[in-house]
């Protein structure tokens, strides 16, 4: 059998399990993390053999107490070695049978990214060596009734599900048919979406748990308390119905208290599983360096989130290495790792040295990286200009250091809108921002929220004027030093003379989007108290909230439905951008500009007719008037755009491969066919 046979039956233990099993009569288990997994063979005469695939002694494993007594080893300074196994160690290292799934609607996300989620959980598990851990990922080829089939079939003892935004039709189809099995496992859901909806979930599901942390914690407590040894109250971040109150009247939920830190006590890698399909399926790496936020933006509910806390560097190689072997499988996948953390700097004295060694590892891994931050990570106006120059010098380092782009939230160029956010910047720091980074030839990407439910129309106008600014994206000088560099964006004179001339908004991710009102967020909480917002949403965690200038309100409506009607296609573009190098790269990302400049333009065109129609007095017919006003205006824009994107993915698909130009061309006739302006509740909050 060949290395690579070998390596990826290893990362995936239900695969080496049946190989092993097609060829051994007794019991076979196989258990542990990626980086230390354990086969355990029965023979004839009841004894087991208990290799390490790591190649280390048994003697170095941090064995878990439940095996103290049941397990004895012959030689356990060796990685093989005959042991004595009892029947509870036995039950244990087949017993529960975990199953965890994730969700995915493909006909909004057309390609994949490698599911951290659930992989990350599914390690916490397996370093337990408490039964068996398979996966599922619906991104992979798996429909919803393949999911429930494989539900009902394998029985699971334990069902876990991560669902994000826009995936609770799916979650309540799974749940209600898991819950009305003749004996349904213990079910527990993570994700975004069900930490927006727990109460709505736990009135539904009277059974089910809810993860409130991110995950891990909560899987080991689980197979401890399913075997008995922890009673559920004592299982880490875990919201659940208590015991009835007032003589069963009602239910009292319960909440357990959450782990510190997760990447402060252990690490926060992944199983690799599902990586192999994810490259098969065309999708993408994702991995964490860092969990958590060091801010508390209004918009973002951040209870299940935590603050934030980076892992050391020197934990990196090893994942790495596990990595690079799956990517040595597929030569054609572009070598570039995308890290999720929300904050990839973090804070403390140590910030700057520790993202640079992260930078550091990547790079001698022989990866290129991309990654999202704060803006207050380039330019503070309380710091002096030893700091600006020392971060300066860092995003230079980092871009040698194998960083392919960056994402920075800057939401807002307006500074009224930017305090309602919480963001803690100003219009001018992030303008500032935007022009070092440029100007130090830092690939960027910016997020920003177009439309808020509190602006008012100046805000708006504000707002357009900023991203139209041709005086933030710089073109590199990398003749300067880093100090002058930081001088030379606060002239305006030098400014002038580097300047691209392209407008931000060819360099924001997503052009159009709304602000949304998330259950349990600040921002939420202030369009309650101005009596803005009405019924719950559950699919996308939020709640309905109208706007302070109603002219606003139906531009934005109108502006989603243009993100809706061009979302397949623009994510298509970014996911192929992704995945590509080079010049290949350079086209998708150009193909993506067009439909900038025209959303662009299309908001543009939407602030003119506001400003024909008054804040007050309104009536029916204004309002109507106003919507099919702008409706129009979209149907003109739409019919515009269509020509010049045919022009534009037929020159992009000449340059792209095989399945690459076909994904392309696929997208761009289901586009090219739409009609109509349908919400799809397809939003990517998280800009990634």
């Amino acid at each position: 059998m060949a290395e690579e046979d070998i390596h990826g039956l290893s990362i995936a233990p239900e695969a080496l399990r049946s190989a092993l099993a097609s060829c051994h009569t007794g019991r076979v288990h196989v258990t542990g993390t990626l980086e230390r997994r354990l086969v355990l063979l029965e023979r004839p005469d009841r004894q087991w053999v208990v290799a390490d695939l790591s190649g280390q002694p048994h003697e170095t494993r941090v064995w878990p107490a439940w095996l103290d007594g049941h397990v004895h080893l012959d030689d356990a300074g060796s990685w093989l070695s005959l042991a004595d196994l009892d029947e509870h160690a036995v039950g244990r290292f087949s017993r529960p049978r975990v199953l965890l799934a994730a969700l995915y609607h493909p006909e909004y996300f057309p390609l994949p990214r490698f599911p951290l989620g659930i992989s990350d959980v599914a390690r916490a598990a397996r370093s337990t060596l408490l039964g068996t851990v398979s996966l599922a990922d619906m991104q992979l080829g798996i429909t919803l009734e393949d999911l429930i089939t494989r539900v009902q079939i394998e029985a699971p003892d334990i069902l876990g599900v991560s669902a994000t935004f826009g995936q609770h039709d799916l979650l309540i189809t799974l749940l209600d048919t898991a819950f009305a099995l003749p004996e349904p496992p213990v079910i527990v859901v993570g994700g975004s979406l069900t930490a927006r909806n727990e109460g709505l979930l736990l009135e539904r599901y009277p059974d089910l748990l809810v993860a409130r942390a991110g995950g891990e914690a909560t899987i080991e407590g689980l197979l401890g308390h399913w075997h008995g040894n922890l009673e559920r109250q004592h299982v880490p971040a875990l919201g659940y119905n208590g015991t009835a109150r007032g003589g069963g009247i009602a239910i009292a939920r319960r909440r357990t208290a959450k782990p510190i830190a997760r990447d402060a006590t252990a690490d926060i890698f992944p199983e690799l599983d599902l990586l192999p399909a994810t490259f098969e399926h065309h999708g993408v790496a994702q991995l964490e360096a860092s969990r958590g936020c060091t801010n508390f933006c209004s918009f973002c509910p951040r209870g299940h989130k935590g603050t934030w806390s980076g892992a050391a560097p020197d934990r990196l190689p090893w994942m790495l290495g596990e990595l690079r072997k799956v990517y040595d499988r597929y030569p054609d996948v572009s070598r570039t790792l995308y890290l999720v953390d929300e904050e990839f700097i973090g804070r403390g004295d140590d910030a700057v040295s520790r993202a640079l060694d992260v930078g550091r590892v990547l790079h001698e891994a022989g990866f290129a990286w991309e990654s999202s931050c704060r803006v207050d990570q380039v330019v503070r106006t309380d710091r002096d200009a030893a700091w600006h120059v020392e971060r300066a010098d860092m995003w230079r380092t980092l871009v040698n250091r194998g960083l392919r782009r960056m994402l920075f939230g800057v939401e807002s160029g307006v500074d009224s809108i930017l305090a309602r956010f919480n963001k803690e910047t100003g219009g001018e720091q992030n303008a500032l921002a935007i022009r070092t980074l440029s100007a130090l030839g830092v690939p960027t990407r910016f997020t920003y929220i177009t439309f808020d439910h509190l602006m008012t129309l100046e805000e708006l106008r504000a707002t357009y004027a900023f991203q139209g600014r041709t005086d933030l994206l710089l073109h590199p000088q990398p003749h300067l030093a880093p100090a002058d560099i930081v001088r030379g964006v606060r002239d305006e004179a030098f400014v002038a003379q580097a300047a691209t001339g392209r407008p931000l908004h060819t360099g924001i991710s997503y052009m159009l989007v709304s602000m949304e009102c998330l259950i349990g967020a600040a921002y939420t909480r202030k369009a309650q108290e101005r009596g803005l917002t009405g019924s719950v949403r559950p699919s996308m965690g939020r709640i309905d909230a109208r706007f302070a200038d109603w002219r606003i309100g139906i531009a934005s409506t109108w502006a989603q439905r243009w993100v809706d009607r061009n979302f397949a296609l623009d994510y298509t573009l970014k996911s192929l951008e992704k995945i590509l190098d080079g010049d290949q790269r350079d086209a998708v990302r150009a193909a993506r500009v067009v439909l900038k400049d025209a959303a662009f333009t299309v908001l543009g065109e939407m602030i003119a007719v506001i400003e024909t129609h008054p804040l007050i007095p309104v009536d029916d017919h204004a309002v109507q008037q106003l919507t099919v006003l702008i409706g129009t205006l979209l149907e003109a824009r739409i019919d515009r755009l269509r020509e010049r994107m045919a022009s534009t993915v037929e020159q992009v698909g000449a340059r792209l491969r095989g399945e690459h130009a076909k994904m392309l061309y696929h997208e761009h006739s289901r586009w090219e066919s739409a009609t109509g302006w349908q919400l799809i509740n397809a939003s990517d909050p998280c800009g990634t």
